[in-house]
């Protein structure tokens, strides 16, 4: 079984009605793989609620994950680690590290080398998609 993780970048596709990485989630959904999103990147991608009807059924799709204060700071250990800055990637990367233990992973991302770094800084095993 794959699990998928998104960015918002994922998500802004998504929005967008980007139809491969629709295809993507059905795919994901039918096969009763998970699909998780971090909180942060859903705040990231969410601008205009009443006019993201899509954005918002592709959400009931997948299992959301909490940017909690231990999150925050794993997410900020792994910047530091890694040289980066941006906690919602490193979120990502967590995300994908933490589903990695008992699945495959693919993360569908519009950042696919600052994600790659990341989940290489965790030395773990994930395929990274460019949405």
């Amino acid at each position: 079984m794959t699990a998928l993780v998104l960015d918002a970048g994922a998500l802004i596709a998504l929005d967008r009605n980007v139809r491969d990485v629709w295809a993507m989630l059905r795919v994901a959904t039918d096969d009763h793989e998970l699909v998780v999103v971090p909180t942060g990147a859903i705040g990231q991608a969410w601008r205009d609620g009443p006019r993201q009807a899509l954005l918002s059924r592709a959400l009931r799709h997948c299992d959301e994950l909490a940017l909690d204060g231990t999150g925050a700071r794993a997410a900020g250990l792994l910047c530091g680690e890694s040289g980066t800055t941006d906690v919602i990637d490193a979120s990502v990367a967590i995300a994908a590290a933490g589903m990695a233990r008992h699945h495959e992973v693919a993360i569908l991302t519009s950042d696919p080398d600052d994600l790659t770094h990341l989940i290489n800084a965790l030395d773990i095993r994930a395929s990274v998609i460019r949405v």
